[in-house]
C-alpha cells in the first residue's frame, strides 16, 4: 500500500475517498492522532490518485465530490468529531515552533505597550549601522516587533495558518530554515527603502504564502496548499499597499522579497518531482 497524503479534516479525507470509489480506484481512510491519513491499495493507479487530488484540493467543496459521497459513501466510516474548542485547534494545527513564535510575538507586543516602541525597538530593530551588526539576533528580531493590534493579529492569524500545517507536514526544521531565511531577507529589503525603523512577521507570512501555493501547485502530495483566491486576495492587498489604498503604512519591500523568497524555495523543493513527470 502506498500512503497518499494526510490531511487534518477526515471528512475531507473520506469524501476524496468516496470520489474515488466512483472512478473505480480503492483506497482507504486511516485514523493517526491528529491526521486522516489515506491510503492506496494498487501502486498502479497512483499517478492518476495523485492528478485527481491536486484537483480535489484546488476545490474540496465541489459538487461531483458531495455527489460521490452520496452515491459511493460509506455511513459506517470510522470518522470520530471532538466537542470544538479554540485552544485544542490552535493547538492541533500547529506545532511547537509555531505556537513558540506566537507566544514571542505576543510577550514582545505586551512589552512594547508597557514600556514604549522606542525602547523595545532600540533591542530588537534591524541593525541600524556597523557597530550593531555583530549582534545577530536584530537579522531578525524585528519579526517580533508589531505595532498595533490589528497588525499582530492578522500576522499571527496567517502565521498559524500556513506555518502550522507546514511544520507537521515537514518538519519544524523546514519551517525554522524558511522563517529564518525570509525574515532576513525581507528586512534587508526593507530596510533599503525605510531603513531600520520597522517590524512585522509580514514579510515571513509571505514567504509562507509563495511557498505553500507554489508547493501545493506543484507536489500536492506534500500536504501543502494556499487556495488560488486566497493567493490572489494577498497579491491585490500587496499592490494596494505600494499605491497606499489602505491608508496604512505598509513594509511593502519586506512584503515582496518575502514572496518572491517563498516561491522560490518552493520551486526549489519541488524540482525533482517535475522533472520526473516529465
Amino acid at each position: 500500500m502506498v500512503r497518499v497524503i494526510a490531511v487534518s479534516n477526515p471528512r475531507l479525507a473520506q469524501a476524496f475517498v468516496d470520489y474515488m470509489t466512483t472512478q473505480g480506484i480503492e483506497l482507504k481512510v486511516h485514523k493517526t492522532g491528529e491526521a486522516a491519513e489515506i491510503w492506496l491499495a494498487d501502486d498502479h493507479h497512483l499517478e492518476q490518485v495523485q492528478h485527481e487530488l491536486q484537483q480535489f484540493l484546488i476545490d474540496p467543496l465541489n459538487s461531483r465530490y458531495r455527489a460521490a459521497s452520496w452515491q459511493a459513501g460509506n455511513t459506517d466510516a470510522d470518522l470520530h468529531y471532538q466537542g470544538f474548542s479554540y485552544l485544542q485547534t490552535l493547538r492541533s494545527k500547529a506545532g511547537p515552533l509555531t505556537l513558540s513564535v506566537m507566544v514571542l510575538c505576543i510577550a514582545v507586543y505586551i512589552l512594547m505597550q508597557a514600556l514604549g516602541d522606542d525602547r523595545v525597538m532600540y533591542w530588537l530593530s534591524w541593525p541600524q549601522n556597523s557597530s550593531q551588526y555583530l549582534q545577530l539576533w536584530r537579522w531578525v528580531s524585528h519579526a517580533f516587533l508589531h505595532f498595533s493590534l490589528l497588525h499582530i493579529t492578522f500576522n499571527l492569524l496567517w502565521w498559524w495558518y500556513l506555518g502550522g500545517p507546514l511544520e507537521k507536514r515537514l518538519g519544524a526544521g523546514k519551517l525554522f530554515v524558511l522563517a529564518v531565511v525570509s525574515a532576513f531577507f525581507s528586512g534587508w529589503a526593507q530596510s533599503l527603502f525605510s531603513g531600520a525603523l520597522f517590524g512585522g512577521l509580514s514579510g515571513v507570512v509571505y514567504a509562507l504564502m509563495g511557498y505553500c501555493w507554489l508547493s501545493g501547485e506543484r507536489a500536492p502530495e506534500r500536504g501543502l496548499m494556499l487556495p488560488r483566491g486566497l493567493m490572489v486576495f494577498s497579491v491585490l492587498w500587496l499592490v494596494a499597499g505600494y499605491f497606499d489604498i489602505l491608508g496604512m503604512s505598509i513594509a511593502n519591500a519586506a512584503h515582496v522579497a518575502g514572496l518572491v523568497l517563498g516561491l522560490l524555495m518552493a520551486f526549489w523543493d519541488t524540482r525533482h518531482r517535475a522533472h520526473n513527470e516529465q
